[in-house]
């Protein structure tokens, strides 16, 4: 069976849609979708229209070789967008993202804003012409004038140096400073001719890293979490109000035991949905709530309290009786609507898919949704409130076919503990002619294998002819708070137990060959990957991608150390690293990590293989040969995002499986040059 999954060529040039806005009328949703550029070596990103009704197919708005993102509609129709097209009346400059208008009634696209520090993101109010944009200033800066000034002088003089003083200086893939994000007023954003910009938070020193502006319906506030810096390294996220007319800013919520960030205002301008998340310790796993916190300034009020699930709040009823919220639950993310009176509260759509970037019409009966699933990847969708009925409507891109089928299996931990996964088959798959399996384990370790991902498609090993395992181990969101207690800090315990249960219910299939089956796994995926090379000699083969070894020395390296000495003591990470049993692993292993990952810091993947070829039970011959093997990308982070490096990764983790598992050879891919 031939699919864009038979080649990797194929693969990488499936569009990709994520994001969804929709118009004040709700007449109008607009998403974006990423698209292969002709050079094959980075992804080009324009603005769609989807008709909300379903009648008419989805148009292409934008189109630029720069191209374009973060829609956002003013309330005359006009949407703003950014992107890092030339100006059209300047011959040349440097390439920076900038704000751009496209006017309702059509035409061209005209630029709306352009600064040195760059534009991030935009938000606009609901009922008023209130814009607010992100972009970053350089610390000492007093003014966009004197920004620019100063941005001009580092460049002229070639300087990089970045002087720190505090945490942290570096995030995901990114150096943090010397510019420190802001929030901008946006002055007259639906007419013609110049408009100033005025600093919001002038004092916000790095506070809004991060963040997100949230307005009020008629544009007269912004509520945003804002970072304050702690002792000993640490920070905690407050909750502030920020007033547009007199630039006051009021903090709502601090303690030291959460950390806050806003939800959307409700229509009436009386309540903010307020986010939650318990500040976590070695006995405290992380937990997510929510909160009514009325404006008038009264006591915040507990939403659903009772309810077993982390809430995401997405977007507020028309008449405030209700939140529409997602939430992983089971292998999916559903749609919610709690009743902000009782707090009850009740699951929307049905199908086991995962929900995102909800919108809901002026009316209240529907909301759009962008969705998907391991059967398909993100698709804009219209949703029946009361009944729950979801209709995919005409989207820019068709689903791609799948070569296999999927299905839910269930496994039992050793303390009784329900296990579930996502298996998917490959065609063919039978007694009469059993496959060979990967257990593919999830990063986070806070997560669940509930959405479509393009670094981590199943599909892909199908078309070559292997059932894969999704389990939801301990630590796993979408089965309760207990899921989540039971794996806190003892990492090498019920996650590692969970997977084993998980594999053995695999492997006693009959469609299944229990004697070719291999382990895979990124971030914390790649953590359990090495601590179960080390801990059994079941798997033909392991896969880890990004992955934590020695955890006394990633504490301190990675980019929120603050974090990760909430979770793990001293004691913990001796008796949970991965790299003190090294001397037990007797299974191949292929390492792979990208030098610009700053949350698992390439230290981790160089000290892994140097210790598998000098200190495992397959250490390399006399003559340097050795079965392990590192795939090294010196200019990819945490993720592997250039197309051309995606095939790289899939074409040498397939030769890599096929060599180990199947015992057969596999060219690799030829832009290795080997």
């Amino acid at each position: 069976m031939t699919t864009p999954f038979s080649s990797l060529d194929d693969f990488v040039a499936l569009p990709r849609l994520s994001g969804l806005v929709l118009n004040r009328e709700g007449t109008r949703l607009v998403t974006s979708v990423a698209t292969l550029d002709p050079r094959k070596t980075a992804y080009r990103t324009a603005l769609w229209e989807v008709d909300p009704t379903g009648e008419q197919p989805a148009r292409r708005l934008t189109r630029s070789a720069a191209g374009e993102s973060g829609a956002a509609f003013l309330p005359n129709g006009d949407l703003l967008f950014t992107s890092t097209r030339p100006d059209p009346d300047e011959s040349e400059g440097e390439k920076r993202s900038a704000l751009w208008r496209l006017p309702a009634a059509g035409g061209e696209a005209s630029l709306l804003l352009t600064r040195e520090g760059g534009v991030g993101g935009v938000a606009t109010a609901e009922a008023a012409d209130v814009v607010v944009v992100t972009g970053d200033s350089l610390a000492g800066s007093a003014n966009e004038e004197d920004d620019a000034e100063r941005r001009k002088a580092r460049k002229e003089s070639g300087v990089a140096a970045i002087l720190h003083t505090g945490y942290p200086v570096r995030y995901w893939d990114a150096d943090l400073g010397p510019g420190e994000p802001r929030y901008f007023a946006l002055k007259d954003a639906a007419a013609d001719g110049d408009h100033p910009l005025e600093d919001l938070v002038p004092s916000a020193r790095g506070g809004l890293r991060d963040a997100h502006p949230v307005l009020d319906p008629e544009g007269s506030a912004l509520f945003t979490a804002f970072t304050v810096p702690e002792e000993r390294g640490s920070q905690r996220t407050v909750l502030v109000r920020v007033d547009l007319a007199t630039r006051e800013l009021a903090v709502l919520l601090d303690d030291r035991e959460n950390d806050y960030s806003p939800g959307p205002v409700s229509p009436d301008g009386r309540f903010l949905a307020v986010v939650r998340n318990r500040r976590t310790s070695a006995d405290l796993a992380p937990r997510t709530s929510l909160l009514l916190l009325p404006l008038d300034g009264g006591a915040p009020v507990p939403l659903a309290e009772d309810w077993d699930r982390w809430p995401a709040p997405a977007a507020w009823l028309p008449d405030g009786s209700g939140l529409v919220v997602t939430a992983d639950d089971d292998g999916g993310a559903p749609v919610f609507v709690i009743d902000t009176a009782t707090g009850s509260v009740r699951r929307v759509t049905q199908d086991a898919a995962a929900y995102s970037d909800v919108s809901v019409s002026p009316d209240g009966a529907t909301a759009y949704a962008v969705r998907s699933s391991y059967l398909f990847p993100a698709e804009v969708v219209r949703i029946d409130l009361a009944s729950g009925t979801t209709v995919r409507l005409p989207n820019p891109a068709e689903r791609p076919e799948v070569p296999g089928t999927l299905e839910r299996v269930e496994s039992v931990g050793e303390d009784g503990q329900p296990v579930r996964s996502w298996l998917v088959l490959p065609e063919g798959a039978s007694a009469a002619s059993p496959v060979p399996a990967l257990l593919w384990i999830h990063g986070g370790p806070i997560g669940s294998w509930n959405a479509w991902t393009w670094r981590w498609s199943p599909w892909l090993l199908a078309a070559r002819g292997y059932a894969v395992l999704l389990p939801d181990p301990a630590l796993s969101t979408g089965y309760g708070q207990h899921m989540v207690d039971r794996g806190w800090g003892a990492w090498g315990q019920a996650p590692y137990t969970d997977l084993m249960a998980a594999t053995d219910t695999l492997v006693a299939r009959e469609d299944i060959d229990g004697a070719r089956v291999a382990a895979m796994g990124g971030s914390f995926g790649g953590y359990m990957a090495n601590w179960i090379a080390g801990h059994t000699d079941r798997f033909a083969a392991i896969v880890t991608h990004a992955s934590l070894w020695a955890l006394d020395q990633f504490a301190p390296t990675t980019d929120a150390a603050y974090y990760w000495q909430r979770e793990m003591t001293p004691e913990a990470m001796r008796e949970n690293s991965p790299h003190l049993h090294v001397g037990e692993i007797r299974t191949p292993m292929l390492v792979i990590h990208g030098d610009k990952d700053y949350r698992v810091p390439i230290g981790e993947g160089l000290r892994l293989w140097y210790e598998l070829l000098s200190a495992s039970k397959l250490p390399a011959d006399d003559d340097g040969s050795t079965p392990h093997r590192f795939l090294y990308f010196p200019d990819e982070n945490h993720w592997i995002l250039k197309p051309q490096h995606a095939r790289i990764w899939y074409g040498v983790v397939e030769a890599f499986l096929a060599s180990n598992v199947l015992g057969e050879e596999r060219e690799l891919p030829p832009e290795l040059g080997l």
